[in-house]
C-alpha cells in the first residue's frame, strides 16, 4: 500500500503555475486536518474517520475582498505509520499547512518533532508554512501565540516564512484568514526566488 501512495504522490509539473497551489495539510493523528479540508470544501463540519491515506479536494477560497483562488489541497494522514509519506506529498509544494489539537496540550512536543523534521527536509527549505491551531471551540484550548511558542516556530530555517492561526473546523472561524495569510507568503516567496534568480 505504501508504494502505490508514493508512485501516485503529487507531481505539480503539469499543472501551469496560475492554475491552482499546491497545498500540503499535515500534522498529528486526531488534530482536525480532514474535518478542516471539508469545512473548507463544503462549508460546513463533516465527521470524519482517521485518514489511512490522502484526500485531495480543489478548493476555490476568496482572498480579500475580491479575489478568489484555487487550491490543491492534500491532506495527509498523520498516524505515526504514515508520517514518514508526508516527504512524497510535500515535495515541491507551495506551502505547508501544520495542524494541532490545541486542546491537546499533551501531544504539543510530537508535534513540534514532526514539523521540524519535516521543515528541515532539503526540498522543503523555505517553503512558507501556515500552523493551524485548530479546535479553539473547546475549552482550554492553547491560543495560537501560545502554539507558536511550544512549537518553537522561531527555530524554523529563517528563510521559512510562517505564520500561526487560532481556528475551528466547527465553525471555519479562523480558516480564511489563516489561508490569506499563506497565500500571501506564497506570493513573496515566488517573488523572492524569482528576483534572485534575475540576480544570478
Amino acid at each position: 500500500m505504501g508504494n502505490q501512495l508514493t508512485e501516485i504522490a503529487p507531481s505539480t509539473a503539469f499543472l501551469p503555475s496560475f492554475q491552482s497551489l499546491h497545498i500540503v495539510v499535515i500534522g498529528l493523528d486526531s488534530a482536525g486536518k480532514t474535518s478542516l479540508l471539508y469545512r473548507l470544501k463544503l462549508r460546513e463540519f463533516v465527521e470524519t474517520i482517521p485518514t489511512k491515506g490522502f484526500n485531495m479536494e480543489r478548493i476555490k477560497v476568496p482572498m480579500g475582498k475580491t479575489n478568489t483562488t484555487m487550491l490543491q489541497v492534500w491532506d495527509v494522514g498523520g498516524q505515526e505509520k504514515l508520517r514518514p509519506l508526508w516527504k512524497s506529498y510535500t515535495r515541491r509544494t507551495d506551502g505547508l499547512v501544520f495542524v494541532v489539537d490545541a486542546a491537546e496540550a499533551e501531544r504539543m512536543e510530537e508535534a513540534k518533532v514532526e514539523l521540524h523534521r519535516i521543515t528541515r527536509l532539503a526540498e522543503n527549505q523555505g517553503v512558507p508554512v501556515l500552523v493551524l491551531a485548530n479546535k479553539q471551540d473547546l475549552d482550554g484550548a492553547m491560543s495560537a501565540s501560545e502554539v507558536e511558542k511550544v512549537l518553537a516556530l522561531h527555530e524554523l530555517s529563517s528563510s521559512t516564512l510562517h505564520h500561526s492561526q487560532g481556528c475551528s473546523a466547527l465553525d471555519g472561524q479562523g480558516l480564511e484568514p489563516g489561508l490569506e495569510k499563506l497565500y500571501e507568503m506564497i506570493l513573496k516567496r515566488k517573488k523572492m526566488l524569482r528576483h534572485s534568480k534575475k540576480k544570478r
